[in-house]
């Protein structure tokens, strides 16, 4: 099951926005609406002032102080004004009107929010004695110079259009930073392989670890594959016309030097036999290069595929029975191709008796590592420099002293074992090379 990293980053990233934007209304927003509907601590302080103001008066003249300090404070503020106690009576010497009374029912305190009421009326503030706030309270309809502006339909678009849109804006460069740049790197790299630009720097995104990531892997390892497929197809043709143009001069010379006609023919056979195996050879390379097929698999007995090569091979080279030792035992089964092993499998049996000693041996062995099989073929020959172990797999790489051949014996062998869903390689024995084949056990076995 795939994972989605790039989707749970972008679910992050919406979510954070919008838990901060829900925090800016609500907490910013709030504090603007606070501003704009509630009193500033300077006009609070000022008209506690008045009422401690009051609280002096009515203690220092009863009914008549305060009658008297709510008249003056009236006409200074050119507002009403009402001195009440505990039960909302008048601490003065003048009753409360009917009408007066009423507007005890909607007192606001200073730290509510001030606004008109619905008849354009301004609102009344109750405000207890600081010293003895059980004693009584002033009663003010706020004055129309201290009343709070409220929110503007200016300040309402700040707080609920410029400043979500501010935040919306960073929230696309973000995304455009985490998405479309490096889409466009990627577009600008599949410009330069549209310019046959294959040898550009790489691109840094397979560094990422989400979906993006995946996909500059997946274009970086394209470009490889059109790099090897070029440089094959550039080495082929040089190969191909150097190796196709000698045997062709040779002919050319053997015709020319009047050699008898048996010679001729003989000669003929043999460079048409060796240009025709490395055709032959060149086409499969080519078509497991480019095709990379699916071949179906089925339980094959690697003794039975041993035995069979052996038994070719001893009649082509004229070897005994005897230097082919094995260790394999009939339950020795694996999972792949049988036409396929059984081709590498000679590919690498043909190579190991090409460099094996007057009287040397070539044995195979096999031991079962877990759900695989791990071969052997070890010859008695002079081994290759460890550098170049590597390079012995690379077609067309013919090493000094190799002797005969066209070098793509075991570059067919490595294509036909990781089309088994194996590996092949090499390193050296004392003496001698030893190639190693790891190979899925069949499942039949797996299964008992």
């Amino acid at each position: 099951m795939r994972r989605h990293p790039l989707l749970w980053k972008l679910a992050l990233i919406l979510v954070s926005f919008c838990l901060l934007l829900t925090w800016l209304i609500w907490t910013w927003g709030l504090s603007v609406e606070r501003s704009t509907y509630f009193l500033s601590a300077a006009d609070q302080r000022y008209l506690a002032r008045y009422a401690e103001q009051a609280e002096q008066a009515w203690r220092d003249g009863g009914a008549e102080g305060a009658e008297a300090y709510r008249k003056q404070l009236a006409q200074q503020e050119d507002t009403w004004v009402a001195l009440v106690g505990p039960y909302l009576q008048s601490l003065g010497t003048t009753p409360l009107t009917a009408e007066e009374a009423s507007h005890l029912t909607f007192m606001r305190k200073l730290d509510w929010p001030m606004s008109r009421r619905l008849q354009d009326e301004l609102p009344y503030v109750s405000i207890e004695f600081p010293e003895h706030p059980e004693d009584g309270r002033l009663v003010i309809q706020l004055p129309e110079r201290l009343l709070p502006t409220g929110l503007t339909p200016w300040t309402h678009l700040v707080t609920h259009g410029i400043a979500p849109a501010v935040f919306a804006l960073l929230l696309g460069l973000a995304l455009y930073r985490h998405l479309v740049v490096p889409l466009n790197r990627l577009r600008d790299r599949a410009d330069a392989l549209r310019a046959d630009d294959l040898n550009s720097p790489g691109l840094p995104l397979q560094e990422r670890r989400d979906e993006l990531g995946e996909l500059a892997q997946a274009f970086e390892h394209m470009a490889g594959r059109l790099r090897r497929s070029l440089d094959q197809q550039r080495l082929l043709l040089r190969t191909l016309s150097h190796e196709l143009r000698t045997p062709l001069a040779r002919l050319r010379i053997a015709h020319d030097s009047g050699v008898p006609a048996e010679q001729l023919r003989e000669r003929l056979d043999r460079e048409v036999d060796g240009m025709q195996r490395l055709l032959e050879d060149t086409l499969d390379l080519a078509w497991m290069d480019t095709e990379q097929p699916q071949l179906p698999t089925e339980p094959v007995q690697m003794l039975s595929v041993w035995e069979a090569l052996c038994e070719d091979v001893c009649f082509e080279s004229g070897w005994a029975r005897s230097r082919f030792p094995s260790t394999l035992t009939a339950d020795c089964r694996i999972q792949g191709h049988l036409d396929s092993v059984a081709q590498a499998l000679e590919n690498l049996l043909r190579n190991a008796i090409r460099h094996s000693p007057e009287g040397g041996t070539v044995s195979f062995e096999g031991v079962r590592e877990g759900d695989c099989w791990h071969f052997q073929l070890t010859d008695q020959g002079p081994g290759v420099a460890d550098t170049d172990l590597e390079r012995i797999f690379e077609p067309y790489q013919r090493l000094a002293g190799s002797g005969a051949g066209f070098g793509l014996g075991l570059a067919i062998a490595r294509r036909g074992i990781a089309l088994q869903g194996g590996t092949l390689w090499a390193s050296n024995g004392h003496p001698g090379l030893v190639l190693h084949l790891v190979l899925p056990v069949a499942e039949e076995c797996l299964e008992s």
